[in-house]
């Protein structure tokens, strides 16, 4: 079939809506800059500075050694999502869409929903942390100690939280493009600011700063496992850190013009921005042992020792957008689809969106006070966990299965005997392969045996699904039916 052709002529309003029909090539915007930005939005989080400016002391490995491992983790990232995301720029469809092709046009809405859960999970959580900036300007800026506390969080805090919860709101009304502009103007803002807050403590620390970088380049090989584990540590954790937004990356890809904008926004924004972003990570926090004593791995920690109200003003900013964009890409994007998913005639995907928020605005009102203390993020990284045999079986179904063909017509179709079908819609051997690997990824998080895979949990659960679904579907009739094109 022409690709460049992607209108839907028979509409099945039990899965088709406007959002979740494919995008034709001439509508469609985003470049590699976008892309880039996407992953520079999702590393420039108050969580991913501390990351990475954590792995250069944690693990006492040399220097040299730590930006290799996490270089490597950007170069897995990058494959991953670039197999992920190919199906998406060639046919334009988003993630829960893509899952129709291996799940089944009615089974996709399982892993579609988990990852719902999950994502409408951390957008709350992230709003939170979003709003902690804006109290950190309001504060500055009034000298108030943010009055009165309900449920953990000052006066101020709420008007905060409030604030941050409607301007996403606002923003992710205005739609895909709207969130496109955001995404390009905060990620390089958020660049330029990490640039001249190294460039302030640099000049402030004078000639101990690159004393200091030595000594934390030299590492203190304290690993328990030695160095070979600290490496595959430090590259698991980086790979788990970007995981979330593996599987559902064709929900962004699909407004790429072609794989090779794709493919060079990936590599841009993976391997070579992870790497300069760790790189300006180490050099303010060997910074903050020559200025106070001490390595400080929180920018808003280094913010409030430099106690500067011009820095603090513009850091609190900063903050706020860098979380807000982590919200976009990682937790508001894939619910918003994956609800469309689930009743596309009557939810589309700025209603998506509307229900994410409603959602989410209770997890991060009740975050400090109740949901961080119950232990909830163990069962939420458990939902996110038995996503990973979801990868690998439509990665596999897709480039091994159906040899990169689908028939687009089909995939919003649910008459009986249509390629995506299977049974009443489900795809058995799928559900199967699934029950089988995520056996294993659910292990990863509970089982302390298998902590020591760290992130690799995700991946080893992605090729096991893979696995396990190619040995089933190699003896299924249904394989060699669905895999011819129209």
């Amino acid at each position: 079939m022409d690709t460049r052709d992607l209108g839907i002529k028979k509409i099945d309003p039990t899965l088709y809506n406007e959002d979740l029909a494919p995008i034709p090539h001439a509508k469609r915007t985003w470049g590699w800059f976008e892309i880039f930005n996407v992953w520079s939005n999702d590393i420039q989080s108050l969580f991913g500075y501390t990351l990475a400016a954590s792995l250069f002391i944690t693990y006492g490995l040399n220097g040299w050694a730590v930006m290799a491992a996490i270089i490597l983790a950007g170069f897995i990232i990058m494959v991953l999502v670039n197999l992920s995301g190919q199906p998406s720029v060639r046919y334009g469809i988003p993630y829960p869409v893509m899952a129709r092709v291996s799940m089944g046009v009615r089974g996709a809405n399982f892993p579609a929903m988990v990852r719902a859960v999950v994502a409408i999970f951390w957008y709350g959580v992230q709003t939170y942390f979003a709003s902690t900036a804006l109290t950190l300007l309001i504060n500055a800026l009034t000298g108030s100690a943010g009055g009165a506390e309900f449920l953990g969080m000052t006066a101020i805090g709420w008007f905060s939280f409030v604030v941050v919860w409607l301007f996403q709101l606002y923003m992710f009304w205005r739609g895909i493009e709207w969130i496109r502009h955001f995404l390009n103007w905060a990620g390089p803002f958020v660049y330029v600011v990490m640039l001249v807050l190294m460039g302030i403590i640099w000049v402030k620390a004078g000639g101990g700063l690159m004393s200091e970088v030595g000594k934390i380049f030299s590492g203190t090989g304290t690993y328990a496992g030695g160095p070979v584990a600290a490496f595959l540590g430090i590259t698991g954790t980086m790979v788990a850190y970007f995981a979330a937004v593996v599987i559902n990356y064709g929900d962004f890809s699909r407004f790429v013009r072609s794989e090779r904008e794709m493919k060079i926004g990936n590599l841009l924004g993976l391997p070579l921005n992870v790497a300069f972003f760790s790189f300006i990570a180490l050099f303010v926090t060997a910074g903050t042992v020559v200025l106070f004593g001490e390595r400080l791995t929180n920018p808003a920690d280094i913010v409030a020792r430099v106690d500067n109200l011009g820095l603090t003003v513009i850091a609190a900013i900063t903050f706020f957008a860098a979380t807000v964009g982590i919200n976009v890409v990682a937790n508001f994007v894939p619910p918003a689809y994956d609800l469309a998913n689930l009743i596309p005639s009557k939810i589309n995907f700025k209603i998506g969106g509307l229900i994410t928020s409603i959602a989410a605005f209770f997890v991060g009102a009740l975050w400090v006070s109740v949901i961080s203390n119950i232990g909830i993020a163990g069962f939420v990284n458990t939902l996110g966990a038995i996503l990973a045999p979801v990868y690998g079986i439509m990665i596999v179904d897709y480039y091994l299965v159906k040899k990169q063909k689908l028939d687009i017509q089909q995939l919003f179709s649910s008459e009986p005997g249509s390629k995506y079908y299977y049974v009443n819609g489900w795809n058995q051997r799928a559900l199967i392969a699934f029950g089988a690997a995520a056996l294993f990824s659910i292990s990863s998080v509970w089982v302390p045996a298998l902590e020591a895979l760290s992130g690799y949990g995700w991946v080893i659960g992605a090729c096991l699904g893979g696995l396990f679904y190619y040995g089933l579907m190699a003896t299924s009739p249904l394989a060699a039916s669905a895999a011819a094109d129209d």
